[in-house]
């Protein structure tokens, strides 16, 4: 999978795609259905599978100080998408200029000129231009004028209602990874780079790969079962695990993080990048009256972690 990062410099072999168009936060089960009919799409165009999204995420521009909100980052996003067959991730900086440009002067400046795309299919609810005044029915008619087709493709409803973001990150807030999961269509994953901590938890027996959260939506603070993909480095391979993910409240530690247990595993990870699957919610954060208290503990979600992975 290629990735471009400017639609106003674009190689001949770059031009001419169909895409789906969407901030595609989590790739849940909606978006592939829109990123589906893009493919069929490609087939019968003999063109590029593409999807055209934004970073930093719309939301975050305009609102740099809310409350993080994603589910993904942009490398767990890229991965995922890989994952799918994509062939071209147009990754456009979303920015000053990128913002004030109207519905029509997105699709033309973005979409037909700088492009070239083939066909874009987008979602019923898909809004775009300055002030999200466009909407996927002027989508069409700008197509029908600067030669592009386009698609309007249904919101996918499963059986207590539409998959979205919005629930995804609800069921996550409330410790459901495997509601998140149905959703999704697969399970939810932090990805990142491996950072130094404290080393506290060799010092427990219990060595752990620590990785940032930052603007990221964070699941219910609280011990998971989980399953590691290791990318890079000479450990590259998939592990079960068990990850804390929260504040560390027994070491008064107020920046949350994910640090994450390997069974059966000796190495360094430091530097090389996780793909940390939640399989399962054990049980909440606590501060506990011993060092001796909290390893009983840790030991008994790692037997109980063990026990559910060998399961899934």
């Amino acid at each position: 999978m290629r990735i471009v990062r400017d639609h106003q410099f674009v190689s001949p072999g770059d031009r001419g795609a169909s895409v789906a168009i969407g901030n595609f936060d989590g790739v849940h089960r909606g978006h592939r259905a829109v990123i589906d009919i893009a493919r069929s799409q490609a087939t019968r165009l003999s063109c590029p599978l593409g999807v055209l999204t934004f970073e930093p995420h719309p939301r975050e521009f305009f609102a740099p100080d809310a409350p993080p909100f994603r589910l993904m980052n942009a490398e767990a996003k890229a991965n995922r998408l890989a994952k799918l067959g994509i062939d071209r991730l147009y990754e456009i900086a979303f920015n000053k200029a990128l913002s004030s440009l109207t519905p029509e002067g997105f699709a033309r400046n973005v979409l037909a000129d700088g492009l070239g795309l083939s066909h874009v299919v987008v979602g019923a609810d898909f809004c775009f231009g300055k002030g999200r005044a466009g909407s996927a029915a002027d989508l069409e008619r700008f197509g029908a004028d600067m030669g592009f087709g386009v698609t309007i493709a249904p919101l996918l409803q499963a059986r207590d209602g539409a998959v979205s973001s919005t629930r995804i990150r609800e069921a996550l807030s409330e410790g459901r990874p495997r509601d998140a999961a149905a959703m999704l269509g697969h399970m939810h994953r932090i990805e990142g780079e491996v950072i130094r901590g404290d080393q506290r938890g060799r010092d427990l027996g219990y060595p752990t790969a620590n990785m940032s959260i930052a603007g990221l939506h964070p699941p219910k603070f609280g011990v998971y079962a989980v399953r590691v993909d290791v990318l890079s480095g000479p450990h590259a391979g998939t592990y079960d695990a068990v990850s804390s993910i929260g504040v560390r409240p027994m070491f008064g530690v107020n920046r949350p993080n994910i640090e994450t247990f390997l069974f059966d595993f000796t190495g360094d990870l430091y530097g090389t990048h996780l793909s940390v699957a939640l399989v399962d919610y054990l049980r909440g954060e606590e501060k506990f009256d011993s060092i001796e208290t909290l390893i009983t503990q840790m030991d008994a979600d790692s037997a109980r972690a063990r026990t559910i992975l060998a399961a899934s």
